[in-house]
């Protein structure tokens, strides 16, 4: 992506300059410490108070997964909240879709990352993976064009 010079890499934040430079580990650090998506939660209030703590068991487990690096199992309890679809969390796709880097699933990656952006347009992260995975992908112009999207995305949210 080093051929791209539309993006100043002064501009790019902790986490895209980790996507810039594909730094899988770095992006891994950067999301176990963020509160990314507090204000970005969805929440969608059922009828059964248990079925929302057992959906948060269920994020809980895969965050401790994740946090482990054991990202077959983060995979899984993501997906099966993901699944439930009562209540969606935006870091869950960002997490998910680092596990998929990890273990080269590039196309359930982007997927991810894509699926991130369609539930919330204007959140950055969502274009950093998507960014990631097209790179991995060899798809370095479009690539480049979503790491540029995400840096814009991120300064309006700044100011």
């Amino acid at each position: 992506m080093s051929k791209h010079k539309e993006i100043s890499l002064n501009q790019l934040s902790t986490l895209g300059d980790a996507c810039w430079k594909m730094d899988l580990t770095a992006i891994h650090k950067i999301l176990v410490m963020a509160e990314d998506d507090k204000e970005l939660v969805e929440f969608s209030f059922e009828k059964w108070l248990e079925e929302i703590i057992d959906i948060q068991d269920v994020r809980k487990g895969g965050d401790q997964a994740f946090l482990k690096q054991d990202f077959e199992t983060a995979i899984d309890c993501y997906s099966q909240l993901i699944k439930s679809r009562r209540m969606v969390y935006p870091s869950v796709y960002a997490r998910r879709c680092l596990c998929y880097l990890f273990y080269n699933k590039l196309d359930k990656a982007l997927y991810d990352g894509m699926l991130a952006q369609q539930l919330f347009p204007d959140w950055p992260t969502a274009f950093y993976f998507q960014s990631v995975a097209l790179s991995k992908l060899n798809m370095i112009t479009d690539s480049a064009d979503t790491l540029k999207e995400a840096t814009h995305l991120e300064a309006k949210r700044a100011s």
